[in-house]
């Protein structure tokens, strides 16, 4: 075998190319190395490492060399640093709408506005009605949490949560109340607070900044200065989510019971829509199907099996595999759904774009190294046929055993 080193050129230039998606994996492992001219060369992209938060950490201890003494320094500085607040003078009020239980991304924008106002005087105080299965309170930005539980605060109950927000008002006294001025409740609910205080709300806001507030305005296309009101209702990315500290999430409960209110308005429950019929833009729960899906009727099958709303990549609607109000990206629609299931979608960089707001993320594919399962939460790697058969199958065992277990 000859000694002669070869030179690849497309790896040099997808090493120089920061936009490759290839170009963390081009670069240099070593820290250091003998240069021609018997210089020792450094290479700074290769000290330190990158932390959870996507923040680049530098350990300068001169422990980063070596074996289990690195991985313990790595996590000893990726540890985020504990925020505590024993006396705050004041409190920020985030009522968040907690949608299947969760912190949502608008609600952690919103959770972000609040840690900016508070500074480092004033606590978060999250209110959370009924159960949840949030984990993460404490780096969102949350330093006080209350939760109030009770069949009187579940389904759609705005009139007794709006009664125990006023309970919230008295006790603690808040500088700003913040809510999310959204579609799946904290509108409404922010609306009925602002009644109640007899405050006037700031809605739709995107952006607080030196003692002001601006929202949209003119179906969007206009901007509205106001001074810093006391109530805020704000729109999604209103401003960074916390990512850098933790917080003490310290329980809170109120010292006076909440009075039982006689609802005017009966919640008889939620009623099941048609998912084909749901606009993308709102659907909760999308399947998106591309250029390797080859069974489409498979395809449908698993997303009616699901109660998915169906989605389709550029390529898939080119191809006439699905509507073209159906497809997905910078050039389709937009989606923040809850859950995206991306089947044989490769991932170009228009179709990571409308997804950007999406939750979660869960890709079938066949090949390892695209796009999209580097952008997934959850990966599948296999022959989306033979996944949605299974999933299919698994869906019909489910139900047909909550079936037995109600009988």
């Amino acid at each position: 075998m000859s000694d002669i080193i070869r030179r690849d050129p497309r790896a040099e230039w997808i090493a120089r190319n920061r936009l490759h998606p290839l170009h963390a994996a081009m670069q240099r492992s070593e820290t250091s190395w003998m240069g021609p001219n018997g210089v020792i060369r450094k290479n700074p992209h290769a000290v330190g490492f990158i932390g959870p938060n996507g923040i680049k950490r530098i350990d300068r201890s001169g422990a980063q060399q070596g074996g289990a003494s690195k991985r313990a320094t790595q996590a000893a500085v990726v540890q985020l640093p504990l925020h505590v607040i024993a006396q705050p003078r004041f409190h920020i009020v985030v009522v968040p709408d907690m949608v299947g239980g969760r912190l949502t991304t608008h609600d952690r924008d919103l959770l972000g506005l609040a840690r900016k106002l508070a500074g480092n005087d004033g606590t978060v105080l999250a209110v959370v009605f009924g159960e949840h299965k949030e984990t993460t309170f404490d780096v969102a930005g949350v330093d006080r949490l209350l939760q109030l539980e009770g069949a009187q605060y579940s389904g759609y109950s705005p009139e007794q949560q709006v009664q125990a927000l006023g309970a919230v008002e008295r006790q603690f006294q808040p500088r700003h109340w913040l809510l999310p001025d959204s579609r799946t409740g904290g509108g409404e609910l922010g609306r009925r607070l602002a009644a109640l205080l007899g405050e006037r709300p700031a809605t739709r806001v995107w952006q607080v900044t030196d003692e002001q507030c601006i929202g949209r305005a003119g179906a969007g296309r206009e901007d509205l200065v106001r001074p810093l009101a006391r109530l805020i209702l704000a729109a999604s990315e209103c401003a960074e989510p916390v990512s850098d500290t933790r917080h003490e999430v310290l329980p809170v409960t109120l010292e006076q019971p909440v009075a039982r209110s006689l609802p005017r308005i009966e919640d008889l429950g939620a009623v099941a829509v048609d998912p084909a019929a749901t606009p993308m833009a709102e659907a909760e729960f999308i399947v998106s199907g591309g250029n390797g899906v080859k069974d489409w009727a498979l395809f449908h099958r698993a997303a009616e099996a699901l109660g998915a709303t169906e989605g389709a990549s550029r390529v898939a609607v080119d191809d006439g595999h699905m509507a073209r109000n159906r497809q997905v990206g910078a050039t389709g629609t937009w989606v923040t759904a809850r859950v995206y299931l991306a089947v044989g979608i490769s991932g170009a960089i228009q179709h990571l774009q409308g997804i950007g707001g999406c939750d979660k993320v869960v890709a079938i594919n066949l090949d390892p190294g695209c796009d999209m399962i580097k952008r997934a939460d959850l990966a599948v790697i296999g022959d989306s046929a033979a996944i949605l058969s299974a999933l299919i199958q698994r869906v019909a065992e489910y139900r047909a055993g909550g079936n037995r277990d109600a009988a």
